[in-house]
């Protein structure tokens, strides 16, 4: 019984963390795509698709929402393609996923009131957001719960064609970009550059080199992460804090 708690609590803490990570993640890219200079890979799509809502194009879903729709087809592809194989707890990523779209809007609302018409700050906005991103991507992959839509997709690709993981997510980076420009292109005639931008080639290298920086340097998630909250350990922490000389 007392080993169910224990998972228990430890698959909640787990996945508090990871929803810290993803928070930040999501802030790394309503940055990106308040520079105006591209928005991150992953939304690529979704933005465009939002900024065609808002010229009554599409239906008027938000960023997050139609962040939302993409990841449900990205499980869907995922089963298509690993078939047998594929891993019924894997469904979980639409729940990630769905977080992470409302964790987006929230975060667009947030930073609803920055506006950046310079090129200075329009480069400051994509660098943080990135270097945001990258940080909070290190994290949620320490986190160790089931992966996110868009990098579960690569994963079944790795799987079945049997290439290497980096080769395949150049790949699929690559094909998500060319959609979200074509997308563009069907719905104003022209290339969208707030949506596919010199930011978005910047952070598709960029926040794979933070990654690669910050991991060494997670050992203090690790840590965090085997810590067990709960209401006793706090009250005999402040019990000793108070009483210092009793014997416990």
């Amino acid at each position: 019984m007392k080993i169910a708690k224990e998972k228990i609590i430890g698959f909640v803490w787990q996945h508090v963390l990871l929803l810290l990570s993803m928070y930040f993640m999501t802030l790394g890219v309503a940055l990106c795509v308040r520079s105006n200079l591209g928005s991150g890979v992953i939304s690529s799509i979704p933005m465009s698709f939002a900024l065609a809502g808002e010229a009554g194009i599409t239906p008027g879903w938000t960023i997050g929402g139609y962040t939302n729709i993409m990841n449900m087809i990205l499980v869907a592809a995922q089963v298509a393609i690993l078939r047998r194989r594929f891993d019924p707890l894997q469904f979980f990523q639409l729940v990630i996923g769905f977080v992470f779209g409302c964790l987006l809007d929230a975060n667009m609302w947030l930073t609803s009131f920055l506006s950046y018409d310079s090129l200075p700050n329009q480069i400051i906005a994509q660098l943080a957001g990135a270097t945001i991103l990258g940080c909070a991507v290190a994290a949620e992959i320490r986190c160790g719960s089931v992966t996110m839509p868009g990098e579960g997709i690569q994963v079944a690709v790795a799987c079945v064609t049997g290439k290497p993981f980096p080769m395949v997510k150049i790949a699929v980076d690559t094909i998500l970009v060319v959609l979200a420009v074509v997308s563009g292109f069907c719905f104003f005639g022209t290339w969208p550059w707030t949506v596919v931008g010199p930011g978005t080639l910047f952070a598709m290298g960029y926040v794979g080199y933070v990654v690669k920086l910050v991991n060494p340097h997670l050992g203090w998630l690790d840590r965090l992460l085997r810590y067990r909250p709960g209401f006793r350990r706090y009250i005999y922490g402040l019990a000793r804090f108070i009483y210092p000389k009793k014997e416990w």
